[in-house]
């Protein structure tokens, strides 16, 4: 059996493997990505983008170039989902902000090819599925379905909610948010006419948004609870279906929503139950890191949409990663072997005490704002229309003014 030494491995070549991937080169440091699928996955529509997400990506080189491709948005609108009147109002301009604030939504597509493009030609290693991983002293052993084994140092595991790497490491499973989301994109053949603005309804079961790309595209969300809103589950393989359904939800919400929704095709749909990994997993230093294997994006912190913070957290993480191997590298001049990945591992723990806490507040945040926005409890839906909404936004953008800080910190 022929073993190939690799010092560095990535599994998954999604957003937040090829950002760590990019920021270990950035540090100059060289990894390797394993892809399972031929090709780079642009699959999913658009992510919302905050604050967080932009100074991650400018530590990255590649933050000016996405902005030229995307719209700040001027402010974030709140309306109710019973009535349509509007609940909340903020201004995302940054008069009162720091001077980088910014937010924008963008083409998932649009990022995951900006940063495969600034990457070392071969890096990412496609037609890579990973079968099995055994640990080989402070070394690990990658078993591809192609029967290729690597040896490496360090194993990052960046391959999504079902994570391989995560189920080796013993997490258990992401559980059941006990709701749902639908999403879409609509591309106009001219302009869409809309402010940059995000348009968001809460209540009575449901969260409808939407949000401008650029000047021709829009990308629009539905999360419902499907006990409120009595949601048939087998109209998930039926995109016709799952039109119908969701534009039955908007039907009572907005005109203005209701017509995006129609617009959109049957391609342009996507259905999936919403999970999330328990915050007290994360507290646990093993659940993160665990003998020179780490994790980053969804395969650790699989979080529920209410915030938006699945990306750019995972952006976050790349960063932060990166940072501490480099520190650990470096530290002390010409290590090998043994040593180097002793150094490694302390790098490591690093990683894991810096992202913990933030990482539980992320997840915990998000449930309880989903909770807030979408529940159609009399109770609670007199408190959202009265100052709920308000804080509910206010909260996601306080999450959302988070520096994770330079890939070289001086």
């Amino acid at each position: 059996m022929e073993i190939i030494n690799e010092d560095i491995v990535i599994v998954g070549a999604g957003l937040a493997g090829l950002a760590t991937s990019l920021a270990l080169h950035r540090l100059g440091i060289r990894s390797i990505v394993l892809e399972s699928s031929d090709s780079l996955r642009t699959t999913g529509f658009a992510l919302a983008l905050w604050t967080n997400a932009w100074r991650a990506l400018d530590a990255l080189g590649v933050g000016d170039s996405l902005r030229q491709r995307s719209l700040h948005f001027t402010r974030f609108q709140a309306f109710s989902a019973d009535s349509g009147l509007p609940t909340a109002e903020i201004s995302l301009e940054a008069d009162d902000k720091p001077i980088d604030y910014d937010s924008r939504c963008i083409k998932r597509q649009e990022i995951v090819e900006t940063l495969e493009k600034e990457l070392p030609p071969g890096t990412i290693k496609y037609s890579s599925r990973v079968t099995s991983i055994e640990e080989s002293g402070l070394y690990k052993l990658v078993h591809l379905a192609d029967k290729t084994v690597l040896r490496t140092k360090v194993l990052i595991g960046s391959d999504g909610v079902n994570s391989v790497v995560a189920k080796w490491m013993g997490l258990p499973k992401p559980v059941d948010a006990n709701r749902s989301a639908i999403r879409g994109y609509v591309e106009y053949p001219k302009s869409h006419g809309f402010e940059p603005k995000f348009c968001a309804y809460f209540g009575s079961g449901v969260r409808i948004g939407f949000l401008p790309c650029d000047d021709k595209s829009l990308y629009w969300f539905c999360t419902f609870t499907p006990s409120a809103v009595d949601y048939d589950e087998n109209i998930e393989g039926s995109p016709i279906k799952m039109k119908q359904f969701v534009l039955s939800l908007a039907r009572n919400v907005s005109k203005e929503a209701y017509n995006i929704l129609d617009r959109t095709s049957l391609d342009s749909l996507y259905c999936a139950k919403l999970k999330l990994r328990t915050p007290w997993n994360i507290l646990m230093k093993d659940n993160i890191v665990k003998n020179n294997t780490c994790l980053v994006g969804d395969a650790l912190h699989p979080m529920t949409p209410d915030i938006g913070q699945g990306g750019c957290s995972a952006l976050e993480d790349s960063v932060v990663l990166a940072r501490c191997i480099s520190e650990a590298i470096f530290a002390k001049s010409l290590q090998e072997g043994d040593q180097l990945c002793k150094s490694i591992k302390v790098g490591l723990e690093k990683y894991a005490k810096e992202r913990r806490w933030r990482i539980f507040s992320l997840i915990s945040t998000s449930y309880l704002v989903g909770l807030a926005q979408e529940s159609n409890g009399k109770v609670i839906s007199y408190l959202r229309e009265k100052f709920l909404a308000q804080f509910t936004i206010e909260t996601m953008l306080k999450m959302g003014d988070f520096d994770c800080g330079k890939l070289c910190q001086k």
